[in-house]
């Protein structure tokens, strides 16, 4: 059936809010002769994880002809801010233009009623429908591709592309890319390092923070293999069995086996694509559809899965290889009772004691039990109330309040937690239902120090090994290392900056230079952002590529000269810098970026005797 024409004008964007992903603010009438999809968002919320990449296939199937504006209207007060709504947009890799609908002008507007819900309007300005929930792609690809063949037969649709600034093209790059989990082997001297938007799992000594192996290849994909070949999506929590590091891969929706004797990745469960069954029904574990596993723990032969999509905890039997639902019925909501009747939302971190599973419940700020024995089992609440209880309240049952916790660690009576959107790390007493923050202090940045004193950005996962606690501090792409004894924090320092840094450099083509014949001076010169440094632990390096032969040249400081012979005729000159830079201050945080430019030259008797390129390396 043909889709009617809209009769209803989309209500106009309010004036005076803030955009990112692009460089100027939007109006809707700027987007006529477009198919317009508006996303309602927010970004602790699954279900708008899971239509980001059906959102992709609709983007790139219409690329000249559809827009889509993600309208961030926040459930949490942290979701509010611009700066964080920015970290989301990188680490979920969004391409779009989003609007921070912070007052929920829009939502009102649109009378949006849930998380994730999508409104298309025509190339007229008219709203054609809406739809709310998971799913979208065959449903919005089947009316797009009628109102698209309807407006150019109408002449009525315009193909010309729209070019949007994007935040990942004024982002500097970093050694770990929001690092969401972190799991810390005292007995084997390692600490993994869920180093999620790079795609793979970093292996690094506890002691020094030598790289000791990288697990995956970088780019996301779905493949076993070797190491340096595999593939993962959006990596996060990890178990360590022996030989065997169990990772949640989050995107592929699959659990995978790292044999680090062998270094081969293997699949044990999940296909690649998202399960849209809700079937927690005992069955062989291989092959088996899942929906954005998030965290893991081992105990008793079992390894536990916070399965955040279906709102559950399931359980694989290692040695049987039998996967089956452990608790919540997989409605969402805040419900203690028997395991399979309890209702969980989002649970997204796991520790245990080994008698019960600890959980961080994140949509309801919550922190739940689960008993490891199925028989008779029940999930209770140590602190947290319900879907909008959240907040930031030390105290005692059920006055505590966090907000969107990601991650527990547990040790001898106490748990520690990452409690997320408040950017700090709460202690709770399992027995007393006692919280009290450990550390951070509640503003979200980057500093070390006194606990109290010190700050995070959105802290995701924890792991405790030798008195000390470990933290997946992810928006400030870091390890952070709290000392119990002293409650001091520190910077976990990564060694080995190449190896973590090998991939595809940014590519720059410069204008053609005219240089006369003979040898040429090349300058190479350097622009930091203010307050920035060069890291000396790690020198820059700066190679030259001509005529088939690459070169490297040492830095010991900026500019740089060196000589090379001028082409015959026509020629190009590659220069590839990888610049590692950090903060100024004790507590530096230390990036790095990679450019290549391609400088082409043309010989001329007249031309230059020497040429200059600068590398401006982002803030």
């Amino acid at each position: 059936m043909p889709v009617e024409p809209g009769t209803v004008n989309a209500p106009e964007f309010p004036a005076n809010l803030e955009w990112l992903n692009t460089e100027r603010p939007i109006a809707l009438k700027q987007l006529r002769g477009k198919v317009v999809l508006l996303d309602f968002w927010t970004y602790c919320c699954i279900n708008c994880m899971h239509v980001l990449p059906e959102l992709k296939l609709l983007e790139r199937k219409y690329s000249d002809a559809l827009v889509v504006v993600g309208v961030h209207s926040a459930k949490f007060p942290a979701e509010r801010d611009s700066a964080n709504i920015r970290q989301a947009i990188l680490r979920y890799e969004i391409e779009h233009p989003v609007v921070n609908d912070n007052e929920m002008r829009i939502w009102q507007a649109y009378a949006t009623r849930a998380w994730p819900t999508q409104v298309l309007i025509d190339p007229k300005g008219k709203v054609i429908g809406s739809h709310s929930g998971e799913g979208i792609f065959e449903l919005f690809d089947k009316v797009i591709a009628q109102i698209v063949e309807h407006y150019e037969a109408a002449e009525g649709l315009d193909r010309r592309p729209l070019q949007f600034l994007l935040e990942r093209e004024r982002q500097p790059e970093s050694l770990l890319s929001f690092p969401g989990k972190v799991l810390a082997d005292s007995a084997g001297g390692r600490l993994f390092v869920a180093d999620s938007n790079h795609n793979r799992v970093v292996v690094a000594a506890l002691a020094d923070g030598a790289v000791l192996d990288i697990i995956g290849a970088g780019s996301a994909g779905f493949g076993d293999g070797r190491f340096e070949e595999a593939e993962m999506n959006h990596p996060q929590g990890m178990a360590l069995d022996g030989r065997f590091l169990y990772i949640a891969d989050t995107d592929n929706h699959a659990i995978r086996r790292a044999d680090l004797e062998a270094r081969r990745l293997v699949t044990l469960a999940g296909t690649g694509a998202q399960s849209h069954e809700l079937d927690s029904s005992p069955g062989p574990a291989r092959g088996r559809p899942l929906s954005s596993p998030w965290d893991l723990t081992l105990a008793h032969g079992v390894l536990f899965i916070a399965m955040a999509g279906p709102h559950q905890i399931w359980g694989l039997d290692l040695e049987g290889g039998i996967i089956a639902g452990h608790a919540g019925s997989g409605r969402e909501g805040h419900v203690d009772g028997p395991l399979l009747a309890a209702a969980l939302a989002q649970p997204s971190g796991l520790g245990t004691d080994g008698q019960v599973l600890f959980i961080a419940d994140s949509e309801i700020s919550a922190i739940r039990t689960a008993d490891l024995d199925p028989r008779g089992g029940h999930v209770r609440t140590i602190v947290g109330q319900g879907l909008f209880d959240f907040g930031d309240v030390d105290g005692a049952g059920d006055e505590v309040r966090l907000q969107h916790p990601l991650g527990v660690a547990y040790t001898e009576g106490t748990l520690f937690v990452a409690d997320t959107y408040n950017n700090k790390i709460k202690s709770i007493g399992i027995d007393t239902r006692t919280s009290v923050t450990f550390a951070g202090d509640g503003e979200g940045g980057f500093a070390d120090g006194d606990a109290e004193q010190a700050r995070f950005d959105e802290p995701g996962g924890l792991s405790l090994a030798a008195g000390k606690l470990y933290v997946a501090d992810t928006n400030n792409h870091a390890i952070r290392v709290i000392d119990l004894r002293t409650q001091q924090v520190s910077t976990f320092r990564l060694q080995d900056e190449q190896r973590l840094t090998a991939g595809r450099p940014r590519r720059f083509r410069l204008d053609v230079q005219t240089v006369r014949p003979g040898d040429v001076t090349l300058e190479v010169g350097l622009e930091l952002p203010p307050n920035h440094h060069l890291n000396q632990a790690a020198p820059t390096q700066i190679t030259l590529s001509y005529d088939g032969t690459a070169r490297d040249v040492p830095v010991e400081s900026f500019p740089v000269r060196v000589s090379f012979p001028a082409p015959r005729g026509d020629g190009k000159l590659e220069v590839e810098a990888a610049v590692f830079y950090c903060r100024e201050g004790r507590d530096a945080v230390c990036l790095y970026h990679l450019a290549k430019m391609e400088l082409p030259l043309r010989e001329d008797p007249q031309g230059k005797d020497g040429v200059e390129v600068r590398v401006k390396v982002p803030g």
